[in-house]
């Protein structure tokens, strides 16, 4: 089975049990009706992009769906964590491209997805062989990579939130889900 489409999709959910904060978060995303395999991180050649919308109405409640999934959680009062999956497209859609699952404590939301979109870029750039300096900033490789042509695009969603204030679970996941 090679997926033809995926979309992307995050939540957040906050319970006394981490557990159901975790379903709290599949709900608030949407996935929470289907039975999720996690996969690596791999974005199948030619795979089209769905709006979540589009992705979530081709699919049925109990059917098994894979994902590249981050999740994060907390039950420290005010601490900020995030979960994060970046993309990245290769220029030759008949080629793979990258999906990175990226989760951590006290970054911003923009912060924690430019760095999942730079997993994903660096890990396409190195099956590609498009040379960069891992120590030159994101900034300067998304550039180098958008001049090499063999990357064409790169993206992310990105899930955050501040530790429930009375201790409560908190828990964040973003996703790719992988559909036929």
């Amino acid at each position: 089975m090679i997926p033809q489409r995926l979309f992307l999709t995050k939540g957040v959910g906050k319970h006394k049990e981490k557990l159901t904060s975790f379903e709290a978060a599949l709900r608030n995303a949407g996935i929470a009706p289907f039975n999720i395999v996690r996969v690596s991180s791999i974005l199948p050649p030619g795979a089209r992009i769905l709006s979540k919308t589009k992705g979530i109405a081709r699919l049925s409640p109990g059917e098994v769906v894979h994902a590249v999934m981050a999740e994060s959680s907390t039950n420290e009062p005010h601490r900020l964590i995030a979960a994060a999956i970046g993309v990245a497209v290769p220029s030759d859609r008949s080629q793979y491209g990258y999906l990175s699952e990226y989760h951590s404590y006290g970054e911003t939301e923009v912060r924690a997805g430019d760095k999942a979109e730079d997993l994903a870029a660096q890990m396409l750039a190195t099956t590609l062989g498009v040379p960069f300096d891992p120590d030159i900033s994101y900034d300067e490789r998304k550039e180098i990579w958008k001049i090499s042509t063999k990357i064409v695009k790169t993206m992310n969603t990105t899930q955050t939130a501040i530790g429930d204030k009375y201790g409560l679970w908190t828990t964040v996941i973003a996703a790719a889900v992988l559909m036929p």
